[in-house]
This record gives structure tokens, sequence and C-alpha cells, in this order.
């Protein structure tokens, strides 16, 4: 099936036959790697979807109050800091905010 210097890369087909059969196998290669691809491709974009219960769905609506709550006194404080109102001595009492 290959030349007699040793050379595997070229190979040398004596009838259509052999070469149908090296079409055949390389198809079934590419056929095979093609899959593999996609399944990797898949895991790696794709989350798998788990299994929701009330509980984990109560626990993430939580976690992004908790989140968005924590980005408003951060926004509120730098506001009050950098460009806000400035506080008055009238308002002495209500000073914590």
């Amino acid at each position: 099936m290959f030349n007699s210097n040793n050379d595997l890369t070229s190979p040398v087909y004596k009838n259509l036959d052999e070469i149908r059969l090296r079409k055949a196998q390389l198809l079934t290669e590419i056929t095979k790697d093609n899959n593999r691809m996609k399944g990797m491709w898949s895991d790696l974009f794709h989350k798998p979807k788990e299994n929701v219960t009330p509980t984990s769905r109560f626990s993430g609506a939580v976690k992004t109050g908790a989140g968005v709550l924590d980005g408003l006194i951060l926004g509120w404080k730098l506001y009050r800091k950098f460009g806000g109102k400035k506080k008055t001595k009238s308002n002495k009492f209500l000073g914590i905010f």
C-alpha cells in the first residue's frame, strides 16, 4: 500500500477498490472526530441543567437580591462621597444617611 522508500505519508494505491476503502476509513475517522468535538464544544459552552428545586430557586433569588442591595449601598456611598449632596449641620440627627 505504501511506496518502497518507507515514506509513510504518501500511500500508493494499486486499484480503485483500495482508494474507496481508504476513503471510507477516512470518512469514518472524520465522523468520529466531528462527534467528539461537538460533544466537547457543547460541554464547554452549555452548562448542564441541574435538578432545580424550590429551595435552590429561593436560594438563588436571595443571593441575587443580596448582590443587588450590596451594589446599591456601594453606589450610594460613592455618590455621597464624591459628588452627592454635602452634609449640613442641620441634618445632624440623620448623620447615618
